[in-house]
């Protein structure tokens, strides 16, 4: 890093993994703005929480484009050196089942697909000329989900990160010449208060035996967003102990 402190804004930064990768960064030294439906809890530990919060809903493209002006607001002509696009949504049926092809209402659809999809780019797109001032590094978490029929996240959802894997590497192709790279990391069965009990039950089928932590992705993140992975773009990464293999 450099003596200049650096800026990330991250999406869906209140619980799981946006959370542990707001406190790393934060550790780290970085200023970090957070975005997310809710409004700032004062549970949270980062410093200049409350100013550095912008409440926004990532279904709604509009209101993405009120946030952007925030966004550039809060950081008043200062670069961006990192953009985390990691909020999500999985909606479920009445009972909590799983929702596939022939039960998600085609709102959801849209809904998921507005928050999970649209709104990486058009957030991207808004802040673009802050990220060439900061030569920053988008990541884009895209899920395990995207790449095989799982067995409790839904269809819209599943399909929704499998095309966030397919920006990924359409965006670094066209923000690489300004010197922002755009990367993925694809977790897998990370244990965060979003899945239940019954995802125990794959670590059956997860070589290294247990649940993945979110501190471990958010370490993934920083190093992606840091000068080590200076040459690293369009990449997916899995962080999953080998569920994929």
């Amino acid at each position: 890093m450099s003596d200049e402190r650096k800026t990330l804004i991250l999406t869906g930064a209140s619980r799981g993994i946006g959370h542990a990768t707001v406190k790393r960064f934060s550790a780290a030294g970085w200023r970090v703005i957070t975005c997310s439906r809710m409004a700032f809890s004062e549970d949270c530990p980062w410093e200049a929480g409350p100013e550095d919060h912008v409440q926004i809903d990532l279904s709604d493209l509009d209101n993405v484009d009120l946030g952007i002006a925030t966004m550039l607001e809060r950081l008043d002509g200062a670069p961006l050196n990192a953009l985390v696009n990691n909020a999500a949504i999985s909606p479920k049926g009445p009972s909590g089942e799983r929702l596939n092809t022939l039960t998600t209402d085609l709102r959801q659809w849209r809904d998921v697909f507005h928050v999970n999809f649209y709104s990486p780019v058009v957030l991207a797109r808004g802040l673009i000329e802050a990220l060439k001032a900061g030569r920053g590094a988008i990541v884009n978490v895209t899920s395990i989900a995207g790449g095989r029929v799982h067995p409790f996240a839904g269809t819209a959802y599943s399909t929704s990160k499998a095309a966030l894997a397919s920006l990924t590497r359409e965006m670094a192709g066209d923000f690489g010449p300004f010197g922002v790279r755009v990367n993925a990391i694809s977790p897998g069965e990370i244990e965060t208060a979003m899945i239940g009990p019954e995802y125990q039950a794959l670590t059956e089928e997860i070589p290294m035996a247990r649940l993945g932590r979110p501190e471990e992705v958010a370490s993934l993140v920083y190093y992606l967003c840091s000068e080590q992975a200076s040459y690293i773009n369009g990449s997916e990464i899995h962080v999953n102990g080998g569920q994929h293999v």
